[in-house]
């Protein structure tokens, strides 16, 4: 029988990239429901191509108008609204798995659905692990959910893993993680060119296509952060044993160093879609439609370490990861409303950290004992941001 997949966030990079694996093998897998937030024309595009059961949109004026033009052209889908709606077909009892691809703090209730669910969960949102990860994954352990990572390093990491990683790194001979970066597109500028950096050159990645806000918290390496947070619940380590290291060709994703002294890597082209294949079909192997690796053709891997003046975003994730409780909620808020006002042009790139370093010592971290104090924390986060903003004259 087919695999009925929920893609939530279908418009973006990821939701797209996903429906592309799944068209590919329509013998094995059926599109069940798609979200999407701003791009509704392409919703309604991905719509009438996929023919999903479901669709969900962000207000009850765009589920009429999506509801009118697929009922126009024949289509009957049943056309959702909001985060209930996100919820509803991430928990549904036909789906078998759930892609979790909407970006950022959004994506937290409709994947905590899926997992409460006991869904498969092919989590490309990073978001919510690093804000509710104790609960997240105590989640997944109660509920029987199967978590599968789609960021492509912790996609490597879990490839490279040992099958009971679960029992502790210690126990199964593993010394450290090693997560491996490009650097953006900064990684070589002069450091007094950052405070130039428009978000144009920010979003300008060079090896990877992705949206805006990645794009910039690549540049930025918040997004390596946020990976540092993610890998620690994932894979049960400390954050000192996840070390982050600059591999500008992003040909290596990731690796994991043993205590016998092996070191092992997964290597593939950047394409998201290696690491969703893998994810959607694991155990078995399938194809993605990515090119096969051309090893002649690149040549050499260079690696270095990151330099924290170039990238204090990443420093304060890991203060953030060491500090616990609602730091890491904390600092993802105040990224979020730190980007968004970046790519509006109203503060400069080195300004994002500067930001974020202002909300996490005004606001302490508390230990987290349920979900509502992750939201109100989020809540708290943007407040003070938008606060900060408002008395700079932004």
């Amino acid at each position: 029988m087919k695999q009925q997949i929920t893609v939530l966030g279908a418009t973006g990079s990821i939701g797209l990239s996903t429906l592309d694996v799944i068209a590919r093998h329509p013998h094995d897998y059926a599109v069940f429901a798609l979200t999407g937030y701003g791009r509704l024309v392409e919703l309604e595009r991905l719509c009438l191509l996929h023919r999903p059961r479901y669709a969900v949109v962000p207000s009850a004026d765009a589920a009429r108008q999506l509801q009118g033009s697929l009922l126009a052209a024949g289509l009957h889908v049943e056309v959702l609204v909001g985060e209930q709606g996100l919820c509803e077909v991430a928990a549904h009892p036909e789906v078998d798995a759930v892609m979790a691809a909407i970006v950022g703090a959004a994506g937290l209730k409709p994947t905590l659905a899926a997992v409460q669910a006991g869904k498969r969960v092919l989590l490309a949102n990073k978001e919510a692990l690093v804000m509710s990860g104790a609960l997240f994954m105590q989640a997944v352990q109660t509920h029987g959910a199967q978590l599968l990572p789609i960021d492509s390093e912790h996609n490597a990491i879990f490839q490279c893993m040992p099958g009971d990683y679960a029992r502790g790194l210690g126990q199964v001979g593993v010394r450290r993680i090693l997560l491996t970066a490009s650097g953006g597109p900064f990684r070589s500028w002069p450091l007094e060119r950052l405070c130039e950096a428009t978000p144009q050159q920010a979003c300008a990645h060079p090896n990877w296509a992705m949206g805006r806000k990645i794009s910039v918290d690549s540049a930025s390496m918040m997004n390596k952060g946020l990976e540092l947070i993610e890998a620690c619940w994932l894979f049960d380590a400390r954050p000192a044993q996840v070390e982050v290291v600059i591999h500008p060709q992003s040909v290596i994703h990731s690796l994991v160093d043993y205590v016998d002294g092996s070191v092992l890597a997964q290597l593939g082209n950047p394409d998201m879609r290696t690491p969703i294949a893998h994810a959607l079909a694991w155990p078995r192997r399938i194809d993605s439609g990515v090119a096969p690796l051309d090893l002649f053709a690149i040549a050499r891997l260079d690696f270095e370490a990151p330099d924290e003046r170039r990238f204090p975003c990443l420093k304060l994730a890991r203060q953030a990861a060491e500090t616990g409780g609602t730091a890491p909620a904390l600092l993802n808020a105040a990224n979020e409303i730190a980007v968004a006002a970046f790519l509006d042009e109203h503060i400069r790139f080195h300004e994002i950290a500067h930001m974020i370093d202002v909300v996490l010592n005004r606001i302490p971290a508390v230990e987290v004992r349920e979900l509502e104090q992750v939201l109100a924390a989020d809540v708290q986060a943007r407040a003070v941001a938008r606060e900060w903003l408002a008395q700079c004259g932004r």
